[in-house]
């Protein structure tokens, strides 16, 4: 059974987060641990850049869950906290829905990796998202900014690149970084 959701996504992203320190906080908050340390792998589509020029996103992801592709509307920004509609479904072979996509003219024109461990405080996900270029923290959900705050974080500070947008900018600073954000390609 494949799993569809549909939602507008509140999201908080801190870089450089030492996880042991967020991850006692979140222990002493109660928070409940749903997954630790499963690898994602990320692939975004576009055609043509019609996507990105209107700042969507279509992702296939596969996880620990499976595999889901996702799209995703432009950005808008509620004070730091990014805000976008999100349509997302499981599916059952990532190989299929790529050549669906390749198909219909879509090309893969992105792809990043992390690992990822998930925590659940009330409505709110928190990842500790572990990747090449550096450990991040995510906090998802409708009240992010207080959940964020009492994990010690401010949320003025939050970053607001998308992964593929933090590994563009690393790879004009690291010219022989690999074309994808992956631990291995």
């Amino acid at each position: 059974m494949v799993e569809d959701t549909t939602s507008s996504e509140r999201e908080l992203k801190f870089a450089n987060v030492e996880h042991s320190v967020l991850r006692e906080r979140l222990i002493e908050l109660t928070a409940e641990c749903e997954g630790s340390g499963a690898q994602e792998d990320n692939w975004v589509f576009d055609r043509e850049g019609l996507l990105g020029k209107d700042g969507k996103v279509l992702r296939l992801r596969v996880d620990r869950r499976g595999t889901h592709i996702t799209f995703k509307g432009p950005a808008v920004f509620d004070g730091k906290v990014k805000v976008r509609e999100e349509y997302e479904t499981g599916v059952d072979d990532a190989k299929k829905i790529r050549a669906i996509l390749e198909a219909l003219g879509f090309e893969a024109v992105g792809r990043y990796q992390k690992i990822r461990e998930e925590w659940r405080l009330g409505s709110i996900l928190i990842a500790l998202d572990h990747t090449p270029i550096g450990d991040f923290a995510e906090f998802e959900g409708p009240d992010c900014e207080r959940v964020a705050r009492r994990c010690g974080f401010d949320p003025e500070t939050a970053e607001r690149r998308s992964y593929l947008r933090l590994y563009a900018d690393y790879r004009l600073e690291h010219p022989g970084a690999s074309s994808h954000m992956a631990f291995s390609d």
